[in-house]
């Protein structure tokens, strides 16, 4: 894509994200082993299919590199997953033309729905539509505010916050570091912002946190960091809430001020940053920047395709632990959320061929 004025989102709830959901009561019942996530199966309802039917898939956009990644994932984890996946709809950053998507894919009649939300409260429209017609959701990346779900897959926004706040203040002993935060309006925006800022005001006191609202927008962050660095040329460290939106304007920004200092270098602003895509790691290589959090593209495919599966065929689950090192938790709202495993990513494993980014080609 060209021209000054365009956007880049990554997608993670571009507004109206709060924690909370309807989700499926879990009954009391545990049975025996079942699935690859066999502690946490409650109960398999009356209603229950045998899994069979096609399923849709809503993307939010393909303009981040983190949401293309997940995009090559989704047919290769439905294959794998036993899932009948249609071909993936974009719905291109807008939340309207989201529920628009959603509708149409019901009217197709899938039995089943993967959706990864634009607008956490907008999306309620597109869940009560898929309730009316009894065709079970799964969410990817975010809860949604409304409406019903099997299950949210996504990792722990909380964690990510802490890491880079704890990668960060090992670093830097004192001094100014910035966060370049996501959309506030999204629980993720908010779980990385408030996490980051807590785990500072904690554990490295010396340290001043200054803040970049850049709401998922890469233009937004580097206007925003250039004026910052105007005012505060003694920045020592940068935290980037999405490296699929913020890396590139970042390193731009700092290059054209000449602070773009390579590690070890005199002046080097350590970085890190959240995604784990192929470009961050590229960026690590070359001592641009220090690390980032890697967030799992293949498991939330994976993942996403397991669970409708398992809704479909009438399964509910429970909270605990998992057999694929995530935990399943109940939120505040009782939606279940599967909070999967999100690697912090340094020079040290930046060439482990498990990670998901190095598997891209």
């Amino acid at each position: 894509m060209a021209g000054r004025t365009v956007r880049y989102r990554n997608g993670r709830n571009t507004s109206g994200a709060i924690r909370a959901a309807a989700v499926a009561a879990c009954a009391t019942l545990v049975l025996a082993a079942c699935g690859s996530t066999k502690d946490n199966v409650a109960s398999k309802g009356d209603g229950g299919g045998d899994g069979s039917g096609k399923v849709g898939v809503i993307l939010p956009l393909l303009t981040s590199p983190f949401w293309q990644s997940y995009n090559d994932y989704v047919p290769k984890m439905a294959k794998t997953e036993d899932v009948d996946a249609l071909k993936t709809v974009n719905s291109n950053s807008d939340p309207s033309q989201q529920i628009t998507d959603i509708n149409n894919q019901l009217n197709q009649g899938v039995k089943g729905l993967v959706v990864a939300p634009l607008d956490s409260a907008a999306i309620s429209a597109g869940l009560d539509q898929a309730e009316r017609k009894g065709v079970p959701v799964v969410a990817v990346d975010v809860a949604p505010e409304k409406g019903k779900v099997a299950m949210v897959v996504r990792a722990n926004n909380v964690a990510y916050g802490e890491k880079a706040c704890e990668y960060l203040g090992k670093q830097i002993p004192s001094g100014k570091v910035v966060q370049i935060m996501g959309d506030l309006a999204s629980v993720n925006g908010r779980d990385r912002s408030e996490a980051f800022r807590a785990c500072v005001k904690e554990k490295f006191p010396k340290l001043k946190v200054l803040e970049i609202p850049a709401k998922w927008e890469s233009d937004t962050a580097a206007s925003k960091l250039d004026t910052l660095l105007n005012a505060n040329p003694d920045i020592k460290g940068i935290y980037m809430q999405a490296g699929g939106v913020y890396l590139a304007p970042t390193l731009q920004t700092l290059k054209s001020k000449g602070l773009l200092k390579t590690v070890g270098q005199k002046g080097h602003i350590a970085i890190v940053s959240n995604d784990g895509i192929p470009q961050e790691y590229d960026a690590i290589r070359k001592g641009q920047i220090d690390a980032t959090v890697s967030q799992p593209a293949d498991l939330y495919a994976k993942y996403g395709m397991y669970y409708i599966k398992a809704a479909m065929e009438g399964k509910t689950f429970k909270p605990g632990p998992t057999d694929h090192d995530s935990e399943i938790v109940k939120l505040p709202s009782g939606i279940l959320e599967d909070q999967l495993p999100a690697p912090l990513v340094t020079k040290e494993n930046v060439d482990d061929p498990e990670l998901w980014g190095n598997t891209v080609k």
